[in-house]
């Protein structure tokens, strides 16, 4: 494509709101190759307000690239350095399971990391598991561990999970993309956004073993919401995970000797 091209298409996605403008012309133009006919495509989807990853079927997360397909939860880089956290934490023969998988972004970043180590992941949407499949991961279809045979119990040294924890008051704060495309149940985490991280923390205890890491992604309070789960649980936490600007991102407990 010529350059006028990327120009005129950066400057057709800034004037629809599209804030990072000429990096998803890039992605668009890569995607498309020169087929203009399947650019002008993607490029409506994306107008539209579809999310840019399930227009390419692509994301890179991690340096890795992923498939992501749509009605598929989209990995964002605010959860990169739980993934990574979870593959330092994972010893190089161990076994780590990754609930609400989505695409399967987390398991791949640390199955890339301990190539000797056994990684699973599980994901109660249909949608999601073929993606997570599609990208080699394997994976269990069910509720968070619920899906897990039960020869893991106490043997498991990782697990993380982005698990819905957008209190239900707040959904209609999200992007407008990202509630007019994407599934409700990816995000809403109930009244307080806990619900579901209280469940992941509660079933989490019988798969880990003691010594085992809980990694788990959220927001705002949550950290201190949920310490007296974690502590009822048999967990103690190892650190409240932040972000560059300070922002709570997630949480990591280690689960105490019985």
């Amino acid at each position: 494509m010529a350059p006028e091209t990327r120009t005129r298409l950066a400057a057709r996605l800034a004037a629809a709101g599209c804030l990072a403008a000429e990096e998803e012309a890039d992605d668009l133009l890569a995607a498309a190759g020169n087929d203009g006919g399947r650019l002008e495509t993607m490029v409506g989807r994306r107008l539209a307000g579809e999310p840019l990853a399930w227009v390419t079927g692509r994301v890179t997360f991690c340096d890795l690239e992923v498939r992501v397909d749509p009605g598929v939860y989209v990995p964002r880089w605010q959860t990169e350095p739980l993934a990574r956290r979870g593959a330092a934490l994972l010893p190089d023969a161990g076994l780590a399971v990754d609930v609400c998988t989505g695409s399967g972004a987390l398991a791949m970043v640390m199955a890339r990391a301990r190539p000797g180590a056994r990684v699973i992941a599980t994901d109660r949407d249909p949608r999601a598991v073929a993606c997570a499949v599609a990208n080699g991961v394997d994976v269990f279809e069910g509720d968070l561990l619920a899906p897990l045979p039960p020869t893991v119990a106490g043997r498991v040294d990782v697990v993380t999970g982005v698990v819905p924890y957008v209190p239900t008051g707040e959904m209609a704060l999200l992007p407008r993309d990202t509630l007019a495309y994407e599934s409700v149940l990816a995000y809403d985490g109930g009244p307080d956004g806990a619900s579901v991280l209280r469940r992941a923390v509660a079933q989490a205890s019988w798969a880990l073993r003691p010594g085992g890491a809980l990694l788990l992604e959220l927001g705002g309070a949550q950290a201190e919401l949920l310490a007296p789960d974690l502590s009822r649980h048999g967990f103690a936490v190892l650190e409240v995970l932040r972000d560059g600007d300070g922002d709570v991102r997630g949480v990591a407990a280690r689960r105490r000797p019985v």
